[in-house]
């Protein structure tokens, strides 16, 4: 498994070296791959617990994007990737699962950097990841990265205000959330563990990692196991400590918060399809 601690650091060293959005761009062709392996029980039980699923059953639909990560980060890192990885934002992720996934399976991941896209605060890059079993492709997942640059031109419209759904559940966030995230993901991002790291990449305390609220909300479907398709987007941080309000239809769902409790962090829909 790559170290993505040692990732984050050579993404830290090579980033002031990388310009978002000079012209003719390119982004590396290989992907890379990590063999089959069995998944961690310790890892997944703190997974499951932080997250709210099930101690038991299926792999969370999420989970193979969290064993992925670090081989996601590798490749964002690597001198040959256009963008700088400081200050990049998820910006919105996709999930379909093909088939019920187990901790027994033995899964073989792949990465690659699909496509640049301009966006209207700079660039946007795809990141696609794979996961097959003997071969079969079993589970997979596009995910959005956004690096922000002065831009020129048109570019597309910001995101129409989300409607808004029933609220059905409020929650508390402590102040180490993103810590005990970092601790069960291995994602130990320095915005999300302490408000003196946060402070400078810019935000004013700690933030909740946004797989952590896709997933947190993924965990209170009614068959959680069940979830085959994601489509989720990351509109505004999670600051920590700090209580947000989770709303759905059943199929659409919400994460909203701020002062008047109406700030919308995630918006997605999760389908059994």
């Amino acid at each position: 498994m790559p170290n993505l601690t040692l990732s984050l650091a050579r993404g830290a060293v090579t980033s002031p070296f990388k310009r978002a959005g000079r012209p003719g761009a390119a982004l590396p062709a290989d992907r890379l791959h990590l063999p089959a392996a069995p998944v961690a029980p310790g890892p997944l039980a703190a997974y499951r617990t932080i997250c709210g699923f099930p101690a038991t059953g299926p792999l969370p639909v999420t989970y193979p994007h969290v064993l992925a990560f670090p081989l996601a980060m590798r490749l964002m890192t690597r001198r040959d990737f256009p963008l700088p990885v400081t200050g990049l934002v998820h910006t919105w992720i996709e999930i379909t699962a093909h088939r019920t996934l187990h901790p027994e399976d033995r899964l073989e991941l792949t990465v690659y950097a699909q496509e640049l896209t301009p966006h209207r605060r700079g660039t946007e890059v795809t990141v696609v990841t794979e996961a097959h079993i003997g071969g079969e492709l079993v589970w997979e997942s596009r995910s959005g990265y956004l690096s922000r640059h002065a831009t020129a031109g048109d570019r597309p419209a910001p995101q129409p205000p989300a409607p808004g759904l029933p609220a059905v559940a409020e929650w508390r966030l402590p102040a180490d959330l993103g810590r005990r995230y970092g601790a069960a993901s291995g994602d130990r991002n320095p915005i999300h563990l302490h408000p003196l790291t946060a402070r400078l990449f810019g935000f004013p305390r700690a933030i909740a990692h946004g797989m952590w609220t896709v997933a947190r909300c993924l965990a209170e479907a009614p068959e959680p196991a069940l979830l085959r398709t994601v489509r989720a987007d990351f509109r505004a941080p999670v600051l920590l400590p700090g209580t947000v309000t989770y709303a759905t239809d059943g199929t659409a769902f919400q994460l909203r918060g701020g002062g008047d409790g109406e700030r919308v962090h995630l918006t997605g829909t999760a389908g059994t399809g």
